[in-house]
């Protein structure tokens, strides 16, 4: 009877137990191995180094589920991860567990971002741009942007810096550093840079950043891609010649007024280094960063006789070439009667 009764309360023993276990287990599944997230899509939590547990428990919390909260914390709790917190910009798919969210966040595996850098005017505009896009603050690369030794570790200086940056989209860390933006911007741009590109360069007399200042006035010049050789042309020749360039919009990006939209004869003597009306040969760096299709024409202008241009009265965009200033003057008079037609000022 004893024996019996041993075994019988062995079994409950046993059914006892697998019944904790099985508790345990369910419990395990229901806060660690669930969905971490309850939104249909994936989301994106960013993390900066200033975060605590409980700033990203709350960035968590905008897409989790409280149950997702509570294990995550209590995880965090006991790895030491509420100690060595990682920035980033973290991806939580719909279908990750809350023990794989964890283990990305401690681990620090991020998601890149994709940056577009783009054709800004100033280096302030960049600065902007990039802060909206990466953990930088903008004020901060502004001031580096500005800073002739931080410009010079880097070969350039203040007013060429943007050369630097070539207009494509890159797959960056969200919470790279700007020292390391800017070496990744290097590579970036020594690979543009390639022989071919470089043997033309010197082919026209002009170096890399050159070809980048006189592209920046081209972009400004038209939109129109299939004009931008013949510019490029024209200017070249008034280079070869030591003519000043006599470019409007470095009249305006001397101003800082990009909103001219007719140059008038009292602006052409303002007294800047970026006035190519006063001062022969390029300026000393690009009035924006020069894009792709403008370093291009640059790089394989057409070659012509001509010397002037005005842009066409018919307002296309395009432009009216001429060879000699008797004719250029002729093109003019017809914009200027357009301008006049339309009120412009």
């Amino acid at each position: 009877m004893n024996i019996e009764m041993k075994a019988i309360k062995k079994q409950h023993y046993l059914i006892a137990i697998v019944i904790c276990v099985a508790c345990i287990i369910g419990l395990c599944i229901y806060y660690f191995v669930g969905n971490f997230s309850q939104s249909d899509k994936t989301e994106y939590v960013y993390i900066y180094d200033t975060d605590n547990l409980d700033d990203v428990s709350k960035k968590l919390s905008a897409f989790s589920t409280e149950r997702a909260i509570t294990a995550f914390r209590l995880m965090a709790r006991h790895s030491g991860y509420a100690d060595h917190i990682r920035s980033g910009r973290y991806e939580v798919r719909p279908d990750e567990s809350t023990i794989t969210v964890f283990r990305h966040l401690k681990n620090g595996h991020q998601s890149p971002v994709m940056l577009t850098i783009p054709e800004s005017r100033t280096t302030d505009r960049l600065a902007g741009a990039l802060s909206k896009k990466l953990m930088l603050d903008s004020a901060s690369v502004a001031i580096l942007l500005k800073d002739s030794s931080f410009c010079a570790k880097l070969g350039y200086d203040p007013a060429n810096i943007v050369c630097l940056f070539v207009p494509n989209t890159y797959e960056v860390w969200w919470n790279t550093s700007l020292d390391n933006l800017m070496a990744r911007m290097q590579k970036e741009h020594d690979h543009f840079w390639d022989a071919d590109r470089t043997a033309k360069a010197k082919a026209i007399g002009l170096t890399p950043n050159e070809v980048c200042t006189l592209a920046s006035i081209i972009d400004e010049e038209t939109a129109n891609n299939a004009e931008k050789p013949m510019i490029a042309g024209m200017y070249i020749n008034r280079l070869n010649k030591g003519m000043p360039l006599q470019a409007d919009p470095t009249i305006k990006f001397a101003l800082q007024d990009f909103a001219l939209r007719r140059i008038y004869h009292d602006m052409l003597t303002y007294n800047s280094p970026y006035n190519t009306y006063r001062n022969i040969g390029l300026p000393p760096g690009p009035i924006k960063i020069a894009s792709v299709a403008g370093i291009n024409a640059v790089l394989n202008r057409v070659e012509h006789n001509y010397l002037y241009m005005c842009a066409k009265e018919d307002f296309s965009g395009t432009h009216n070439f001429a060879a000699t200033y008797q004719e250029h003057l002729r093109n003019a008079a017809k914009y200027s009667k357009a301008l006049n037609d339309r009120g412009i000022k």
